[in-house]
Order: structure tokens, then sequence, then C-alpha cells
């Protein structure tokens, strides 16, 4: 058997650039955190907020839940396979009593759907069960919004497979359906708790998610 070492050299190349540039994606939000951190590292033993823009945007959580000390570390247009890539920057270091995870929305494209988030959900849970056996998670279910309309049969597929894994897997993970609270029914998103990009929430979207979330927080 002849091997093209043209071939795998080339192989090679593309597969170490697309990973550079994949760690690159999200380098300076992530080095704003490291700089926040060099000047106050937060405590151990506080509630850690990861995720996507949902928790980016969520500028006064801490001031939302002040019974509780909150370190957010969302960043905006992150997927699932962001969150395991930058786990040693934005989760472990903190040793967090909690973790609050709302991300998997971005996952969904044409290129993607339900299964593929379900299985990348499940790689970010066992590497956080890897390192932080014992530590409680709040796995947020993925929100409507008008913008993904056309992913909603997908993205609730994702959700149903996660919230199954989650109640059979049972010990210190809980599934919040945060779905079903920003629907009128079955059919209708609430028109009135979004940005006029149709995606992000405004201040009313937060309070539906504050009055659920807090009960889940580990005092």
């Amino acid at each position: 058997m002849r091997i093209d070492l043209k071939k795998i050299v080339a192989t090679l190349f593309i597969s170490i650039s697309t990973l550079s540039l994949f760690g690159q994606a999200y380098y300076q939000e992530i080095q704003r955190f490291k700089r926040a951190d060099s000047l106050s590292f937060p405590a151990a033993n506080q509630i850690l907020f990861i995720g996507s823009s949902t928790f980016t945007n969520w500028k006064d959580v801490q001031q939302d839940f002040p019974g509780f000390n909150i370190i957010n570390r969302g960043f905006g247009g992150s997927k699932l396979t962001d969150q395991i890539f930058y786990a040693n920057e934005i989760l472990f270091p903190y040793q967090p009593k909690q973790i609050v995870i709302y991300c998997g929305e971005n996952d969904l494209n044409k290129e993607t759907n339900g299964d593929i988030v379900f299985e990348r959900f499940k790689e970010l849970y066992y590497l956080i069960r890897k390192q932080l056996p014992k530590t409680p998670i709040l796995y947020i279910s993925l929100k409507p919004s008008p913008f993904k309309r056309p992913h909603m049969e997908e993205l609730q597929k994702a959700n149903h497979r996660i919230a199954a894994f989650i109640k059979k897997t049972g010990k210190r993970i809980e599934y919040l359906d945060m779905y079903s609270l920003m629907m009128v029914n079955d059919t209708d998103i609430m028109p009135h708790i979004f940005l006029s990009d149709s995606l992000h929430m405004n201040r009313a979207g937060y309070d539906i998610w504050k009055k659920a979330i807090e009960p889940k927080l580990k005092k």
C-alpha cells in the first residue's frame, strides 16, 4: 500500500489550522475574563453561570440574585463545543458550588440537529463530572424565540433528549424547562419578551428567568 505523504501533510495542516481558528474564536472574551480574575480572583464556592449571550447580556444578574454570589462567564455566540474547549479557563478554576448552564441554542443550524446538540451536551456533562463529580448542575432548557422558529422542531428534540438524560442520570443535576414558561401556548411564543432582533431577551424576559431560576440556586 502506497502512502501519499503530501496528502497526509495537507490533511494535518488543514486540521491544525482549523483547530487554531477554533481556539481563537473567543480569544478576546476569554482574555477579558482573565484580566478581571487577575485583579480580583473570585472566591471558591460561588455559583457559576456559563453559556452563551443569554448570560452575557444578563448584566445585572448579581443584582437579580442578591442572596447569592454569582460568577458570570457567559460569552456571546458560544456553542457547547466552546464551553468544552474553554473549560479550563471559564469553569474549573473557580471551584464553584453550583454550575448553571445555558448553551446549545447556537449549536443549531442547517448542518446540525437536536441529536448533535444532545451529544455535545453529554460531552460537556461528562467533562464536568470527571473533574467536579459532586458539584450540582442546573441545565436550563433551550429557549424559544421568533428568530429560531425555523429550528424549533430540532430545538425541542434537543430539549427532550437532554431532559430524559438528566431524569435518568438523576444525581446532582437538574433540568429547568424554561421553554414552556416562554410560550403562551404550545405554538405561540410570548411576543413582548424579546429585543428587536427577535432573539435576545428584554427585561420582561429576564424577569421570567429570574423567577424560575432563583428557587433552584444553592444557598
